[in-house]
């Protein structure tokens, strides 16, 4: 299993409210919004990356960060092997995700997600 990107995300109970200050402050595009879910980055070699949210979708907590894997199987199953709470699924999104929730040590809610192909 390899990571192939890590998205910070953070809650807000508007996300469109941020879109002037990324787009225009810092220069990123839009590259997905999905009305409860906005993501700003570019393509650069570096591909940095941020979403706000008001919720995590299909009802979720927003979590901290999403980790897209290439094999979220491998991952659910390592995660399961340590004893970590996994908090939701996995599942196959409608949005064309297949992803669950799991809790790190320190707490911190982290969406593995693995786009379906």
């Amino acid at each position: 299993m390899k990571v192939k990107r890590i998205v910070a995300n953070i809650a807000t109970t508007d996300p469109a409210l941020v879109a002037g200050f990324y787009k225009d402050v810092l220069g990123l595009d839009l590259l997905m919004d999905h009305g409860w879910i906005v993501t700003y980055g570019n393509e650069s070699p570096t591909s940095p990356q941020v979403s706000f949210a008001c919720e995590g979708g299909s009802g979720t907590p927003v979590p901290a960060l999403s980790v897209e894997v290439d094999d979220v199987e491998a991952a659910y199953l390592a995660a399961c092997a340590g004893g970590h709470d996994i908090e939701y699924g996995p599942v196959d999104e409608p949005w064309g995700v297949r992803r669950f929730f799991v809790r790190d040590p320190a707490g911190t809610l982290v969406n593995i997600v693995m786009h379906k192909r």
